[in-house]
């Protein structure tokens, strides 16, 4: 069987060349028949995953939780080199939960590309640190909340709640049903997130946004989470969110490996369109930032490619290191063991950057897929 053979260039992993076969990489040396990609001096890495994504190419997963609506948001974040992705509901009713929990099923049984399982951000979530989010559908965690979210039959699941909402049994239920725990939305204190972090929450949802801040004397959400070596860490590096100066003292303070890029995409992005509505507000998007009418932030216009970008230009993090945070630390923090690097038998998820990173190709299972125009 023949191949593709990529070669010349900088490839994750420190490799001279890689040969894909079929739907993943190969462990063979290159054939004659191989095909061969000439990377021109560019960078080839393991496709993007991305944890966060609420919407794209015009679709928000609030207003349609549907097998359709998850294969256009895949569609346009592909475009970008997110080869798999968590379709992300923000806070709603239960039912609406139910609705997309079944629809991401639904859409891994037939196959629809990229999409690896479901994150809700809510409605488990402290009004104090709301967000965007609409506090009218906050509500608590009890048993019936606790049975749906661990209730899904094909992928991950990743919830973003508020620990001080709940109690640390109802985390170590979540967490012994596989589900993958997140602090997000928080007002949480330094000690009750250190309880948190001990009874199963994994990591945290845009690390700075929506949550305790560090402070001398209370080392509230963040303080915890810089302290924690083993905890993952989802930043959004638009420039907007997050100071890039935050950003670098934090990626100093404790393991690289434990940070992720997550975009927190709004239906802008792979769309001509920058205006959408949220819950029955009016958001527009303006050179890459997502607003409310009031200013208060509202996700993002933010794509993997210009994240992995804006981590090498404005934290100042190596390729290599950017690279590791778009793909093996989300695979790592999901528990995906079929990709996040370039070895045989992963995957044959793969961007193509050139020399000033800029998105030249994208291959999902081994198949080319066509640039954002």
């Amino acid at each position: 069987m023949s191949g593709t053979r990529f070669i010349n260039g900088a490839i994750a992993g420190g490799l001279d060349s890689l040969v894909i076969e079929g739907a993943a990489i190969a462990s063979r040396p290159a054939s004659p028949t191989d095909a061969t990609v000439d990377l021109a001096g560019g960078y080839l890495l393991p496709g993007f995953i991305d944890t966060q994504v609420n919407g794209g190419g015009d679709v928000l997963l609030n207003d349609s939780p549907t097998v359709e609506a998850i294969a256009r948001i895949g569609a346009a974040h592909r475009r970008y080199g997110t080869t798999s992705f968590l379709p992300t509901l923000i806070s709603d009713d239960l039912d609406k939960v139910d609705a997309a929990m079944r629809a991401v099923e639904q859409a891994i049984d037939a196959g629809v590309p990229g999409v690896i399982g479901i994150h809700l951000e809510g409605p488990f979530l402290n009004a104090a640190r709301k967000g965007t989010h609409d506090p009218a559908k906050f509500r608590t965690l009890d048993d019936d909340a606790i049975a749906l979210l661990s209730s899904l039959k094909a992928g991950r699941t990743l919830v973003t709640l508020a620990p001080e909402t709940c109690t640390d049994d109802d985390i170590r239920r979540l967490a012994s049903a596989s589900v993958v725990v997140a602090a997000g939305h928080t007002d949480a204190s330094y000690e009750r997130m250190k309880s948190a972090f001990a009874a199963g929450v994994s990591g945290v949802t845009h690390l700075f946004n929506a949550m305790s801040p560090l402070s001398h004397r209370a080392p509230g959400v963040v303080g915890a989470t810089l302290e924690d070596e083993q905890a993952y860490a989802g930043i959004i590096v638009d420039g907007h969110h997050v100071s890039p100066a935050a950003l670098r003292i934090a990626i100093r303070s404790r393991p690289r490996d434990r940070f992720m890029l997550v975009t927190d995409a709004m239906p802008t992005v792979g769309s001509a369109t920058k205006t959408f509505s949220l819950q029955g507000k009016t958001i527009r998007a303006n050179n890459g930032v997502c607003m409310e009418e009031n200013g208060t932030l509202a996700g993002s216009d933010l794509d993997m490619e210009t994240a992995l970008r804006n981590a090498v230009a404005m934290i100042g993090l190596s390729v290599d290191e950017a690279s590791f945070m778009a793909s093996g630390a989300p695979a790592a923090f999901l528990g995906l063991r079929d990709r996040g690097s370039l070895i045989p038998g992963q995957r044959a998820d793969l961007v193509w950057l050139d020399a000033e990173l800029r998105l030249r190709a994208v291959w999902q299972a081994g198949e080319r897929v066509p640039p954002a125009a």
